[in-house]
C-alpha cells in the first residue's frame, strides 16, 4: 500500500510539471526610457515596467554594457520590447545577451533582439543623440 502511494505521488508530480508549462506562454511587453555614452565601452541605464497579458505588472530597473567598435551618446525615450519564451513574470528577470549595429545623428533609432535561454526580448525605441558603431554585450533587467 505505501508504495502504491508513493509511486502514484510522483507519477502525479511528474504529470503536474508539463500540465504548468502546456499552460502557455504569456505574453508581456517592457515600455522603459534608456540613456548611455559610448566610446569602445558602452553602458546605459534606465527603468521601466513589464506588462503582461495575464494581468500582472512589475517596475524595472535596466542597465546595458558592452564593448564593440562604437562610439556615442544617445537617450531612448518610450522604448518598447516584446519577449517570447516566457512561462511567467519571473522569467523575464534577468541578464540577456546580444549584439546590434547602430548608427544615427540627432534623432536616432535603434532595435535589436537580445536572447537569455528560451527567452527573446525584441528592443525597438527612438531617441535623441549620435551614434555610430557595432556593439555586443548584455542587457540586465532587475525588479525595482
Amino acid at each position: 500500500m505505501k508504495r502504491t502511494t508513493t509511486a502514484l505521488l510522483v507519477l502525479a508530480a511528474m504529470l503536474a510539471a508539463p500540465a504548468a508549462q502546456a499552460a502557455g506562454n504569456i505574453d508581456c511587453e517592457l515600455n522603459f526610457n534608456l540613456s548611455g555614452w559610448s566610446i569602445f565601452y558602452k553602458t546605459a541605464s534606465g527603468q521601466g515596467t513589464i506588462t503582461c497579458d495575464n494581468g500582472a505588472s512589475i517596475p524595472v530597473s535596466i542597465r546595458a554594457k558592452g564593448g564593440g567598435l562604437t562610439v556615442g551618446k544617445s537617450n531612448v525615450i518610450n522604448g518598447r520590447g516584446k519577449f517570447t519564451g516566457a512561462y511567467s513574470l519571473n522569467d523575464l528577470i534577468g541578464t540577456y545577451g546580444g549584439a546590434e549595429v547602430h548608427a544615427g545623428a540627432s534623432r536616432s533609432s535603434n532595435a535589436q533582439v537580445v536572447t537569455k535561454g528560451d527567452i527573446s526580448l525584441a528592443l525597438a525605441g527612438t531617441g535623441r543623440g549620435w551614434d555610430l558603431g557595432i556593439g555586443f554585450g548584455k542587457f540586465e533587467i532587475k525588479r525595482r
